[in-house]
C-alpha cells in the first residue's frame, strides 16, 4: 500500500519522490526526477515536467504544465491552465535545454486559471496573480496583479483580503493579522 495515489490512467516516471498524503488525478504524468511534498493535489490531466521541485500543500488544478525549472514552495495555488514557460526565445529547430530559466512561487502564493507566468521571474509570498494575468516581471511578497501584462493593484493578506494602509500599517479585516509597508516592501507584523 503506498502513502499516496495515483489514479490508474496516470503515470509516474522513475525516479520521483512523491510526498505522503498526496494525490495525483486522471491523465497526468509526473516526470523523473520530480520532487513532490506531502499532502499535494495534482488535477486532471496535469504533466510536471523533469527536476520541479514541489512544496508540501500544493494544489494544481486541472490542465496545467508545470515545466523543467519551475519551484513551487509550500502552499501554493496553480489555477486552471495556467501556464509557465522555461526558455525565453524558443525555436523548434535549436534545443536550448542549457539555457531553461528558473521560475520561483513563494510560499503561499495563488496564480489564477489562464495566467501566463513568463520563465526567469519570482512570485512573492502570498502573492495574488488574477486570472488571465502575463506575469512579466518579479512580484514582491502579497502582491495582488493582474492583466496584460500584469499590473500592480495593490496588497492582499495570506488570506487574500485586499489590504489597506495607513501610515504604513494595516489590519486584515477578515483575520486581524498586522502588516508593515516599508517603501512597497510588505511584511507580517510579529509580536513576541
Amino acid at each position: 500500500m503506498s502513502d499516496f495515489f495515483v489514479h490508474q490512467s496516470s503515470y509516474v516516471d522513475d525516479p520521483c519522490i512523491i510526498g505522503i498524503g498526496t494525490c495525483i488525478w486522471h491523465f497526468s504524468h509526473i516526470m523523473k526526477n520530480s520532487k513532490i511534498g506531502q499532502n499535494c493535489n495534482i488535477g486532471q490531466n496535469v504533466v510536471i515536467s523533469p527536476d520541479v521541485i514541489l512544496g508540501d500543500n500544493v494544489k494544481i488544478q486541472n490542465n496545467v504544465s508545470v515545466y523543467t525549472g519551475v519551484i513551487c514552495e509550500d502552499n501554493v495555488f496553480l489555477g486552471p491552465s495556467c501556464v509557465f514557460t522555461n526558455i525565453v526565445n524558443p525555436r523548434s529547430h535549436i534545443e536550448r535545454k542549457s539555457e531553461y530559466k528558473q521560475t520561483l512561487i513563494k510560499e503561499g502564493a495563488s496564480i489564477g486559471a489562464n495566467a501566463t507566468i513568463v520563465c526567469g521571474n519570482t512570485i512573492g509570498k502570498y502573492a495574488l496573480i488574477g486570472a488571465g494575468s502575463v506575469i512579466t516581471k518579479d512580484i514582491p511578497d502579497f502582491a495582488m496583479v493582474y492583466g496584460v501584462p500584469a499590473r500592480f493593484v495593490g496588497f492582499v493578506c495570506k488570506c487574500a483580503e485586499k489590504l489597506v494602509f495607513d501610515n504604513n500599517k494595516a489590519i486584515c479585516k477578515e483575520c486581524a493579522v498586522e502588516y508593515l509597508n516599508e517603501s512597497g516592501k510588505v511584511s507580517e507584523l510579529l509580536y513576541d
